[in-house]
């Protein structure tokens, strides 16, 4: 995979200012480690969608919220979907902050533009066979996005059989293993968005410090 630098950046807290080389090389090192190690996995279901305003009921899960009930806006199905880097990755980060701080930092960022990245794929060959079928697919929204609460992630790992299909687990606080992992849902409508609001554009959280 092509190694972003500019979303590592900014996992690493980089905002307006330039990394310096050395950190350049630790993000190049550590992408370089990703492709050999990490072992992306992905799997989706498509369900019909019933909501009103803030009212959402997936036929997965049912829940209030006002930010996903704007993303899902037009939509009449929605996919549930999940991706994992795989487990190889935790145990690279955790050797990492055993043997080098500075570059587990790195790695951790690395980790995580890597598997937006992977999930940027798998979302882009959805929205071709869809599109070619006339519907349209909105982004991604995760579990912990703006008001969509993160209680919902266990009806989506559960309707998704994300164990056995992914290797995802949840912890009782609702973390999933392994660490870099995502679940989300997908809104497909008719009708095509005119300007694509995705990520920390869709989210209502303004303090977070990853925020672009």
């Amino acid at each position: 995979m092509d190694i972003d630098y500019r979303e590592t950046l900014r996992y690493l807290g980089y905002k307006n200012q330039a990394a310096d080389g050395a950190v350049l090389t630790l993000v190049s090192q550590c992408w370089e480690e990703l492709d050999r190690t990490a072992s992306p996995r992905s799997f989706w279901r498509e369900y019909p969608l019933t909501a009103a305003g803030d009212e959402i009921d997936t036929g997965v899960f049912q829940t209030r919220s006002s930010a996903l009930g704007r993303n899902l806006r037009g939509c009449e199905r929605i996919l549930v979907f999940a991706a994992s880097l795989g487990a190889g990755v935790d145990l690279l980060l955790q050797r990492y902050e055993k043997l080098q701080m500075s570059k587990a930092v790195v790695m951790q960022a690395a980790a995580a533009a890597y598997l937006e990245n992977y999930c940027d794929s798998v979302n882009e060959e959805l929205r071709q066979r869809y599109e070619a079928d006339g519907w349209y697919l909105r982004p991604r929204f995760s579990p912990g996005y703006g008001d969509f609460s993160l209680e919902c992630q266990t009806a989506i790992v559960a309707a998704l059989e994300a164990g056995k299909r992914v290797g995802i687990t949840l912890t009782d606080s609702l973390l999933m293993v392994p660490s870099k992992s995502v679940t989300a849902v997908i809104g497909v409508g008719r009708t095509p968005l005119a300007c694509e609001v995705r990520g920390c554009e869709a989210c209502g959280k303004k303090d977070c410090e990853f925020r672009r």
